[in-house]
């Protein structure tokens, strides 16, 4: 494994999205993996970001990144 592991217990997969919590909104936040690991964050794999869910009432926020696109010259 070369990357940081999935947070959730027993996962042998490489994260590649990076949970966190906003309890004063209820919300969860999901983007794509953080440069570095934080103490108050969760990394996960595909599945397990996939898979997320909440409290009921609470929103989920998911962020993406766009691919970077090279043009060629005609």
């Amino acid at each position: 494994m070369d990357g940081r592991p999935c947070s959730k217990v027993a996962c042998t997969n490489d994260a590649v999205s990076t949970l966190t919590y906003v309890y004063a909104d209820s919300m969860a936040v999901l983007g794509p993996l953080s440069r570095q690991a934080e103490p108050h964050s969760y990394d996960l794999c595909p599945r397990h970001a996939e898979r997320l869910s909440v409290p009921q009432g609470w929103q989920v926020v998911r962020h993406v990144s766009l691919g970077r696109t090279e043009h060629s010259a005609l």
